[in-house]
Order: C-alpha cells, then structure tokens, then sequence
C-alpha cells in the first residue's frame, strides 16, 4: 500500500534539529521524499506499524506532528501532480 508520510519538526526547540534529522532518515528508509517533510511509502500493514512506533519513539508530541495518509494499492489514481519534480513510480526500479 502507499502511505504519506508528513511531518513537523518544532526545530527552535533542544533537540529539534537531531529529532527532524531522525525522523527524515527513518522515512528515507522506507520511501522516497516528495517534498521536505513528506515521504511516499510503499509498505505492508506490518512494516507500517513498526514505521509508526520508531517514529512516534522520535518525536517529541508535545511539539512535532506527524501525520499518515493510507492511500492504499490502488493509489495511483489518486494522485496529480504539478509542477517540478517529476512524477515516478514509487514501485518501479531505483537503480539503472
């Protein structure tokens, strides 16, 4: 399934910059950045509970937010986009 993956990272806080840096590491392990704080993941119901938990054991949820939008398997109907950065298949081959 695809899931979106936003966040905020209250930087001016102690802190702020190790969790955001974290947190950004942790989605890269996962999917592919889209903008600077939102990820595209392709994962199973399991993995994304973990990505969860290790998330939510990074930030701080008195100051950061972190959302999941589940898109599901049939996503790519549900997505547009406009505008730099192209578009690509977020299943498809990484590495030429």
């Amino acid at each position: 399934m695809l899931v979106l993956i936003t966040y905020d990272v209250a930087t001016s806080s102690a802190g702020g910059t190790k969790r955001l840096r974290r947190v950004a590491k942790k989605c890269l392990d996962h999917g592919q950045r889209v903008q600077h704080s939102v990820f595209e993941c392709v994962c199973d119901a399991a993995t994304l509970a973990q990505l969860k938990i290790d998330l939510r054991n990074i930030i701080d949820e008195e100051q950061d937010s972190l959302r999941f939008y589940i898109l599901g398997k049939n996503y790519r109907q549900k997505i547009e986009h406009f505008g730099v950065k192209e578009s690509y298949d977020v299943e498809g081959t990484l590495m030429f």
